[in-house]
């Protein structure tokens, strides 16, 4: 029987959809996890997947016209299979029920008391405008320019600044219809400033054909930027990038990966100024934080990417996807930095300047609920890249600059509304460092997973479920 291609339900209230493009036309062959087409909704653009391998047929999800969720539009039919022409009318076909994942199992032992209420109270206030340069301004430059992806990218493709347009979408969003009105009022300029390089991964350049996409180099200098990136594993398709917390470094995603073995797509670390191998790199605050990773992956060639950020990296993440420079596709955020005013400055100052084995295997458990979690290989590992001092001295200048007396220099709560694409978070309820009820009163459209009995580091002590709602949230 050939495989039925349904269009997806992405957003509890959705009820229909659009397909903005399709990357493989009637008669091509797909292979099974290959981006068959880019679906467009009132909040986010993403692309589907292909359920199969095989020949597409019976295309009849057009772009550019509403189309149900559940409804039929497309078929793939295995080698040797007859073609059915008869189901390719939609009135054939039964809409399908979105239901939950069943490869996800959500950890079902209820919370404490204590965080149960805490996610019950009111937001917390965030910090004050002054001491928040970057995000205290909601119309302010980085996130000024609110676009759906799809019009970030078709910008990208034709030298369009989005700063020039005025959008007509929900709370003066830019949409695909302002850019391709400005494409049509303006020549194409092949070295505008604001044509990035391509990844063949990335809709735009991918033309309807068999060949699998595959992650580009930009061709100019490779690692241009000061920051540290590592390739922890290879693939094709869209890359997902990982952004570590305050004093770690993209080697501390490795217990994670092995969870989530070989196959699937790239998957590459960045380390933040004035940690890891960017240790030399400069940062004077948290504006420098996300300018660095912004040029870090733009220097790669990486115009779009599934981002996922832990703690400080979290709330990087936040203000990387709320920019232009880079087409965050999905957002998965592990108990992240930023969203309310207080957080353990003991813990940031007392790791910053931990050099010796002891001190810091104390201070890695006070990030965790089940010291037993940390392998002796993780904390030693730890201990001798800071063994130096470097680390100690560098990270000491820079928590000053981000924390003190128990409060946050940043914020990046204000930036989750205007967010256009999938936005996920993960938080242990005995979270030491930054508290649960931070999370408390998110906009509707973000999904929130609590684990019990689980500290600051999720990834680590819940590996294997965080590794399940990765795979689920990028998919």
């Amino acid at each position: 029987m050939p495989t039925e291609v349904i269009f997806p339900k992405v957003d509890m209230d959705m009820a229909t959809g659009q397909i903005s493009r399709w990357f493989y036309k009637e008669g091509d062959v797909i292979k099974k996890g290959e981006p068959l087409f880019e679906m467009e909704t009132d909040k986010a653009a993403m692309e589907i997947d292909a359920p199969a391998s095989g020949t597409l047929r019976n295309v009849t999800g057009v772009e550019g016209t509403d189309i149900a969720v559940g409804a039929p539009v497309a078929w793939i039919y295995a080698e040797g299979e007859a073609v059915d022409d008869a189901i390719a009318s939609p009135d054939t076909a039964k809409p399908q029920v979105v239901g939950p994942d069943p490869d996800v199992e959500l950890d079902a032992r209820p919370a404490d008391a204590g965080a149960v209420q805490a996610l019950t109270e009111t937001p917390p206030a965030t910090t004050d405008a002054a001491s928040c340069k970057p995000c205290a301004d909601p119309e302010g430059e980085r996130n000024g320019v609110r676009a759906t992806p799809l019009a970030r990218r078709i910008a990208r493709e034709r030298g369009i600044d989005l700063s020039s347009l005025r959008g007509r979408g929900p709370h003066g969003r830019i949409q695909r219809e302002d850019v391709e009105e400005a494409k049509r009022a303006a020549p194409v300029s092949p070295k505008a400033p604001e044509a990035f390089m391509q990844s063949e991964a990335a809709p735009a350049s991918v033309p309807s054909s068999s060949a699998a996409p595959t992650p580009a180099r930009s061709t100019s200098t490779p690692n241009a930027s000061p920051l540290h990136l590592v390739r922890l594993r290879e693939g094709e398709g869209t890359p997902i990038v990982l952004v570590h917390g305050f004093g770690s470094e993209s080697a501390s995603w490795r217990p994670l990966l092995a969870e989530l073995g070989e196959g699937g797509g790239p998957i590459l670390g960045v380390d933040l100024a004035g940690h890891g191998g960017s240790l030399d790199a400069p940062a004077q605050g948290f504006d420098d934080l996300v300018a660095g990773v912004e040029e870090a992956l733009v220097a790669e060639g990486i115009s779009g990417c599934h981002l996922v950020g832990h703690s400080l990296g979290g709330a990087v993440a936040v203000a990387v996807a709320s920019g232009i420079a880079v087409d965050v596709r999905s957002l998965l955020l592990v108990s992240p930095a930023g969203f309310g005013p207080d957080i353990d400055t003991g813990f940031v100052e007392g790791f910053a300047a931990a050099r010796q084995e002891a001190p810091v295997r104390s201070w890695l458990r006070h990030l965790v609920a089940d010291p037993a979690s940390l392998s002796d290989g993780f904390v030693r590992a730890t201990a001798r890249a800071r063994a130096d001092g470097r680390h100690a001295e560098a990270q000491t200048k820079l928590a000053g600059a981000l924390f003190s007396n128990g409060t946050q220099h940043f914020e990046v709560r204000s930036l989750l509304p205007h967010l256009a694409m999938p936005v996920a978070l993960i938080a242990g309820a005995d979270d030491r460092v930054v508290p649960i009820r931070h999370f408390a009163g998110l906009p509707g459209t973000i999904a929130l997973h609590v684990f019990a009995r689980t500290g600051h580091l999720p990834q680590i002590e819940r590996r294997t479920e965080v590794a399940r709602l990765l795979r689920r949230h990028v998919r």
